[in-house]
């Protein structure tokens, strides 16, 4: 799933969208993630977006917290 079709409900500015993208992308590639229908991918662009919600807007800092919701780390 992509995260775009997710995204267009969102009230985020344009930039804001593109790097959510790009750190969605990101986790796919380090989990290895490639199949776009596996129900993990939603999760992942739903955990990326929960986090923007609340407030995450450093690339790193929100890739790290997104890694840590599939790696059973810590979710805050």
């Amino acid at each position: 799933m992509p995260i775009n079709s997710l995204l267009q409900r969102e009230a985020f500015d344009a930039e804001l969208v593109a790097m959510l993208g790009d750190v969605f992308e990101d986790v796919l590639k380090t989990l290895g993630l490639v199949d776009r229908a596996d129900p993990l991918t939603e999760m992942v662009a739903r955990r990326v977006i929960d986090l923007a919600r609340a407030g995450v807007r450093d690339r790193e800092h929100l890739k790290y917290l997104t890694m840590q919701a599939f790696q059973g780390g810590a979710r805050t």
